[in-house]
């Protein structure tokens, strides 16, 4: 008896899959763009910024590899990935709707908390929910249309104040308060975020474990699981971070280091409790799978680090950075300041613009070079990108580092994946791809506890030089990608 293939989707069949990205990334665009603005507005320093976007890399260590396990393992009247992704949606609405519209610093960073937390869970299964839907020769092609909703979604959402004030709409609001402009672009998010997401869940109908199982073209998907593996070197970790703990202490650095050292403590007592206790239960089997990490995996996680911690550095230091060095504002509340403000939305649209162009272009280029250089081009790029920010002083020459980003993104979002997905275990899509994104939340970890303090200690009320450092850790992933091994 001939074993099922797993059938190709339609175009529409892939539209509807991936479309609940456009919703999610315009929630995406409108945080990167404009919380920083929000906490300056409410009276954040901008050595501090970097400190307040704590919220997001702590929340996603936790949220993405859990969701991911539980999301592999889950099925019942309403699918596999849909409870996750639909329940991210909803809530990450509430925090969209929270957000401009509170008056206190630390209630807007707790309202980022709660939105950077939903957006990771709507956002891992929707990965591992492409791999589902799709035949491996298909999934470039799906991960391409992912990228192209997601690139939609960035341009509506971070051209939204500025539309809004073309409308009429002020864009400037007394010290304290958010711009109306801002406001009402969120609420904009919020009920994107829900439609978007809603139409995937409704329009797409989800294969069953047995479906999964029984398809030829995914044999893995019904092996057995492996055995447990416990890492001994938690006792590693453990002293790594009480190091960091006592040299933060010992020299009176940057507070905020505390939180990194102490991490690495929690993760290293972890592994040594699920050793102790030869425990099977979920953060054991995590642990077990990150101990496990295919080989391709382990090489790009490299590169994925040092990606991460240039682009989480443009999210936070662009809006500074052009704001004093090109339209020479410092005063939150003042119009200036604000049109430079809304210029960075522009220039966020325009990267994911050319991402979403450049989405259809990288799997042509990628038939000719490989996967492997063809991010290497597109990280390229980023680097250069940085490089152009740090010493252009004309807004919309602006745009021309812009357009590179939007490469390197277009890059970003798709390479990875596509490379991944000829060594993951299809029925360890979600858990896997889970554990893969701790390299974007690391290094977001990283920078918001380290780059405050490097500023103040480097160049104080110069947050141009973060773009050198942006340009520096990119050529390292562009070197680390080198090593990557690509499969057939």
């Amino acid at each position: 008896m001939n074993t099922p293939q797993k059938p190709a989707q339609t175009f529409w069949g892939l539209w509807n899959t991936s479309f609940g990205f456009f919703g999610i990334q315009l929630a995406f665009a409108l945080q990167n763009a404009n919380v920083s603005r929000i906490f300056q507005a409410l009276g954040s320093k901008v050595d501090d910024l970097a400190f307040l976007w704590i919220a997001g890399p702590v929340t996603g260590l936790v949220v993405q590899p859990l969701i991911g396990h539980w999301s592999d393992r889950t099925w019942g009247r309403f699918g596999r990935r849909r409870p996750y992704f639909v329940a991210g949606a909803v809530l990450a609405a509430l925090a969209l709707l929270g957000l401009p519209n509170t008056p206190l610093l630390i209630a807007a960073a707790l309202f980022l908390w709660l939105l950077d937390a939903s957006l990771n869970v709507a956002m891992e299964p929707f990965r591992a929910f492409v791999g589902d839907m799709t035949p491996p020769h298909q999934r470039a092609q799906g991960f391409a249309l992912q990228t192209w909703f997601i690139g939609a979604g960035a341009v509506l959402g971070s051209l939204a104040p500025a539309a809004f004030n073309a409308l009429g709409i002020a864009n400037t609001a007394p010290e304290g308060v958010i711009p109306p402009s801002v406001r009402y672009s969120f609420y904009l998010g919020a009920f994107a975020m829900v439609a978007a997401v809603a139409w995937t869940a409704l329009r797409v109908r989800e294969y069953s474990p047995a479906e999964m199982a029984a398809f030829a073209d995914e044999p893995e998907a019904a092996a057995g699981h492996e055995p447990l593996v416990y890492p001994a070197r938690g006792p590693l970790w453990m002293l790594g971070g009480a190091a960091l703990l006592g040299v933060v202490l010992a020299l009176g650095l940057d507070k905020q280091l505390l939180v990194l050292g102490g991490g690495l403590v929690a993760f290293g007592l972890l592994q040594v409790v699920v050793r102790a206790r030869a425990s099977t239960g979920t953060l054991a089997q995590v642990i077990s799978d990150l101990a496990q990490m295919p080989r391709a995996m382990r090489q790009l996680a490299l590169a994925q680090f040092f990606t991460w911690v240039a682009l989480f550095i443009l999210w936070i230091y662009t809006t500074p950075v052009v704001t004093r060095e090109v339209f020479h504002a410092t005063d939150t509340s003042g119009a200036a300041y604000n049109a430079g403000a809304d210029w960075v939305g522009v220039m966020f649209a325009f990267y994911n613009g050319v991402a979403a162009l450049a989405a259809f272009a990288l799997p042509v280029l990628a038939r000719r070079i490989g996967n492997v250089r063809t991010h290497m081009v597109g990280l390229g790029a980023g680097a250069l990108a940085f490089l152009l920010l740090l010493v252009i002083r004309d807004a919309h020459l602006l745009l021309l580092p812009m357009a590179l980003v939007g490469v390197a993104w277009a890059s970003i979002l798709g390479m990875p994946y596509v490379i991944l997905t000829r060594v993951l275990p299809a029925r360890k899509f979600g858990i896997y791809i889970g554990l893969f994104n701790l390299f974007i939340v690391i290094p977001q970890l990283i920078v918001a506890t380290a780059m405050g303090g490097v500023m103040r200690s480097f160049f104080p009320d110069q947050p141009k030089w973060t773009m050198l450092v942006a340009a520096v850790v990119m050529a390292g992933a562009v070197i680390a990608m080198a090593r990557v091994e690509e499969q057939d």
